[in-house]
């Protein structure tokens, strides 16, 4: 009878949906113009998993991905002893505040806290059964409200990290290993999905104040998992009603369409490729788990924390970067040492990070760092990202054709005046100096407009050079196969295929055309370079493999640099370089290095 009443509510539930989803229609790209504007932001991995700290009696974390959050499903542990973790938190010493004030120094805007993740557990003390972090803890503390009025008190947005999908507590939820023991059924989900997961949300949407975004986590689209269409449309009306501001992660199931999902999230520590329009983010970890794991041994520096943040910047992106906090609420020191760095950069270059983007250039377009640039007023600002500072002081900027205004250093509030050339789609600056940031150092380039952009030239290499690469050529139906720890990046050619790529010669003369390639056959391979109807051509000779590691077996294809000769530009200009196989025989192309 009460699985009957649940089927019929929820088929009155649905009919209200999509009529209530029309008329409740507000611009998600408004909703989500403070999200863009954060760019960077705390992830909180904290609940019962935090006492086992790895390990269970004496075992670490079984398996290969080693999040500590999935020890009960990994290491098949059962539910009461789970729940005797409980025992372990020391209520005297967690203080919520504490994770506020800190995402503050951090230098972030909003926080997202694990309300309830896969192992079922209720952080707040939920209504919805008993299975709760306080109920088992004896205790009377709700972390999550003490954490939501931490968040008001410091002007912080709070978010909340929601496992719908997989729920290890209830038996009707999802557990991997239902791909072994049998489905359960849809009516048994839609239970499990009405009884548990809509009434948990509806507490958290109405008990805890402003909520800024609701964080669900199924990284495989809905029409792979149990999940309905019609369920995960329910979640959005409930939220597009208790909180019509709230903004909705891509994770829910669906996809980013600006009507049911306001922000796109990666995967986990998956970092952003190419320059996208609508909102994302990648949620990130600073060492390798989520929860605290106290074997942890896998930290990522500051300057990859700076790389990870600022490139997925100026891509559009942002950055939710996790703590895991320990069951007494200390974050580990590794933790708080890498924030706090971050934080006291940004509170003197916040500038070129928050309410900051990217121009439409390829991802990794310069070999020093990024660019990220905002407008303020009828000004434009340009933000060089300078990580490997050169070491000729010269910073070689390609693919903004308008010239600036002025150039200038950042060392600290100090402004330093820079000298620059601008010739075409290339921007030389003079820097004349010591690097002034250990991690990342910032050159403003200031306009009166916005920049001509031109996304297709290759940019100049550190070196002097140009390396035309598998990446940054202009024929977008080659794919090109990924360095896989053996080989480099490649392009498989045969005689049906062509190559182009856009390059800016400043300085007419003579240059010479280096190949990087591996030859399989046992005959020369003829190869020709056009550059404007001027054709060079070439033979590759066969190449060998080559040991990769000694007494392994270790052999890998050799790519070989050879010179195929020298090619005469007369005049400066942009110029269309083609490389085309002579024949159908197949070779791998890497790369085309160009210099005088």
């Amino acid at each position: 009878m009460i699985r009957s009443n649940l089927l019929k509510s929820f088929v009155l539930i649905c009919l209200s949906i999509v009529s209530y989803l029309q008329v409740s229609a507000q611009s998600s790209s408004a909703k989500a113009q403070w999200f863009q504007e954060a760019r960077y932001g705390m992830f909180i991995h904290w609940g019962l998993y935090s006492a086992a700290e790895g390990l269970w009696k004496g075992e670490k974390l079984r398996y290969l991905n080693n999040y500590a959050e999935w020890i009960r499903y990994r290491n098949r542990i059962s539910k009461e002893e789970y729940g005797e973790l409980s025992k372990r938190f020391d209520w005297n010493k967690i203080n919520p505040e504490e994770w506020v004030i800190l995402a503050k120094e951090a230098g972030m805007k909003y926080i997202i806290m694990t309300s309830k993740h896969h192992d079922g557990v209720a952080i707040w003390d939920t209504k919805i059964g008993d299975y709760s972090l306080p109920h088992l803890a004896g205790s009377n503390r709700d972390i999550i409200k003490e954490l939501a009025d931490a968040c008001r008190k410091h002007g912080m947005k709070l978010g909340f990290y929601y496992s719908h999908w997989i729920d290890w507590e209830h038996p009707y939820a999802w557990d991997h290993n239902q791909e072994l023991q049998g489905h359960v059924s849809d009516a048994q989900f839609n239970q499990y999905w009405q009884e548990k997961v809509i009434p948990q949300l509806t507490e958290l949407l109405t008990d805890y104040g402003d909520i800024a975004l609701m964080w669900f986590d199924m990284w495989i689209p809905y029409q792979k998992s149990i999940i309905k269409k019609e369920q995960l449309l329910q979640v959005v009306e409930l939220i597009r009603r208790l909180q019509p501001h709230c903004l909705i992660n891509s994770r829910l199931g669906l996809p980013t369409d600006e009507k049911n999902v306001d922000f796109e999230t990666f995967g986990d520590n998956q970092f952003g490729s190419t320059y996208i329009d609508h909102p994302w983010e990648t949620p990130a970890t600073i060492a390798h788990s989520w929860g605290y794991n106290g074997q942890e041994n896998e930290w990522k520096s500051t300057s990859q924390l700076f790389h990870s943040l600022i490139s997925n910047v100026s891509l559009n992106g942002g950055l939710t970067l996790n703590i895991g906090p320990r069951a007494d609420g200390k974050v580990p020191y590794e933790s708080t040492q890498r924030l706090h760095e971050v934080g006291d950069w940004l509170k003197v270059y916040g500038n070129s990070v928050y309410g900051a983007t990217g121009l439409p250039l390829r991802a990794e377009q310069h070999d020093w760092g990024y660019l990220t640039t905002r407008q303020e007023g009828s000004s434009t600002f340009v933000y060089a990202q300078v990580f490997n500072w050169p070491l000729d002081q010269t910073l070689r900027i390609s693919g903004i054709k308008t010239a600036p205004q002025e150039v200038y250093l950042m060392r600290g509030i100090t402004k330093r005046k820079l000298s620059f050339k601008s010739d075409g789609p290339l921007l030389h600056i003079e820097l004349n100096g010591v690097e002034p940031d250990n991690h990342v150092s910032n050159i403003i380039l200031k306009y009166d407009q916005s920049p001509t952009i031109d996304s297709d030239i290759v940019a100049e290499s550190t070196f002097g050079g140009l390396a035309l690469t598998t990446t940054n050529h202009q024929d977008k139906g080659i794919a090109y196969e990924k360095y896989d720890g053996k080989q480099p990046n490649r392009i498989k050619l045969d005689g049906t295929k062509k190559i182009r790529w856009a390059v800016y010669i400043a300085e007419p003369g003579l240059y010479n055309f280096d190949l990087s390639a591996y030859n399989p056959l046992k005959t020369d391979k003829k190869i020709s370079i056009t550059v404007d109807k001027k054709t060079t051509k070439g033979l590759l000779e066969p190449n060998s493999l080559m040991v990769a590691e000694p007494n392994e077996n270790n052999y890998n294809p050799e790519f070989t640099d050879r010179r195929i000769g020298q090619i005469s530009f007369a005049q400066k200009g942009t110029y269309t370089i083609e490389l085309t196989n002579e024949g159908m025989d197949e070779f791998w192309f890497n790369r085309i290095w160009i210099n005088k």
